[in-house]
């Protein structure tokens, strides 16, 4: 038995968001039925990079164990058919601009109406209220109006966006702690509940340690590359065989880093012993850290800091961390069987339970492949009438 087992969701959503979080949560067993555009589906469907046999490796990355039900939601019968189905789910997932559902006649006070303890999450980029509630916008443009494209990147360089998309999936995070705080809840009142979530507010809510600074000091930090703003040292250092080593020590760790870099000097200097001084002589400290590291090697170098309790972490491209000992020993990547693209890998939930079947990774859907078993199963719909839906456009 999986954790999240009996709990139904309808899922309206596309391309990362929503999807990655329905995903989160059919992997751990609730049963997450997938609502697409006939013939085009989930725009990420067609999303590069292609794996071999034509799919986009995009869309597997945020659809699995899911079903997909096509369904035309322009079509009064298949606004109708939607909404006879979210009367036997505890989910609704939807990602459309606001007052968009409820032109469908699928908003929450529609659907509440008929099942009121639905618990529906409506995640859009600027939220249900406020001047900018029917902008458009993607990921990057989170980045850069939240503020954490000017914290990304060295103080010597233009704004940069961070190497995963960090607006769509930490929305993805909070969709799914929105949904399970929702069912907690109506488990105590019996009431469902409508989530408005903002994309840019989740992302205004990671500058927690920015705006702690500039509500303390009045200052509005920028980019710092790798370096910590608070911490010396803690940055990236680059290694004689051109690889590079991120060390972060606190005052506990700073005689054992002289001691492996053999900077005696440093390590004699009484005033370098507290943070706050290496911090005010930064540039001084930094020099001579990275003239000591880069004339040596990064795996013996890490070995010889971790020896001596130092947190040292080598920079790993994705390759060499997908696979890392640790990695495999922990169960980071596995397998799913899908019937045009063979066996394909991906990376699973990070998850473990004691006490229940570990979440597996699941096959993503064919665009549509389960509206006719959703229709007859759900709502007891003969295949004379399905077939007519099909042919009318509505499935």
């Amino acid at each position: 038995m999986k954790p999240l087992e009996g709990i139904r969701i309808l899922d309206f959503s596309r391309v990362l968001a929503g999807p990655m979080a329905t995903q989160i949560l059919a992997e751990l067993g609730a049963e997450v039925t997938k609502i697409e555009r006939p013939g085009t589906g989930d725009e990420s469907r067609l999303f590069e990079p292609r794996l071999p046999g034509g799919e986009s490796a995009y869309f597997f990355a945020f659809n699995r164990a899911k079903r997909s039900m096509t369904l035309n939601l322009k079509s009064p019968e298949g606004q109708e058919i939607a909404a006879r189905l979210a009367e036997g789910h505890d989910v609704v997932v939807e990602n459309f601009l606001p007052g968009e559902m409820d032109r469908f006649n699928l908003g929450y006070d529609t659907l509440s109406g008929r099942n009121p303890g639905l618990i529906y999450v409506s995640n859009t980029g600027f939220g249900q209220t406020g001047p900018y509630r029917l902008r458009n916008g993607y990921d990057t443009i989170f980045q850069a109006l939240s503020g954490i494209m000017h914290l990304t990147g060295h103080p010597d360089s233009p704004p940069a966006k961070t190497g995963i998309p960090v607006s769509d999936m930490t929305s993805g995070l909070w969709i799914a702690i929105a949904i399970l705080t929702g069912l907690v809840g109506r488990a105590r009142t019996g009431k469902g509940c409508h989530v408005d979530l903002s994309m840019m507010d989740v992302q205004t809510s990671l500058l927690a340690l920015a705006a702690a600074r500039l509500f303390a000091l009045d200052e509005d930090v920028g980019r710092s590359g790798t370096q910590h703003p608070g911490r010396v040292p803690s940055a990236a250092f680059q290694c004689a065989d051109g690889s590079w080593l991120h060390i972060s020590g606190s005052d506990q760790h700073w005689g054992d880093i002289c001691v492996v870099l053999e900077l005696d000097d440093l390590a004699a200097d009484a005033a370098l012993q507290k943070n706050a001084a290496r911090v005010a002589a930064r540039e001084r400290v930094m020099a001579r850290l990275r003239q000591a590291i880069v004339s040596r090697d990064r795996a013996p170098l890490a070995a010889a800091l971790r020896g001596r309790g130092v947190p040292a972490g080598e920079v790993n491209t994705v390759r060499e961390i997908l696979n890392d000992p640790h990695s495999a020993a922990r169960g980071a990547v596995g397998t799913f069987d899908h019937a045009t693209e063979g066996t394909v890998r991906a990376l699973r939930t990070p998850l473990r339970f004691a006490g229940y079947d570990d979440p597996a990774i699941g096959c993503p859907p064919t665009l549509g492949g389960d509206t006719a078993a959703v229709l007859s199963e759900e709502l007891d719909m003969p295949a004379e009438t399905i077939a007519r839906l099909r042919n009318e456009g509505v499935i």
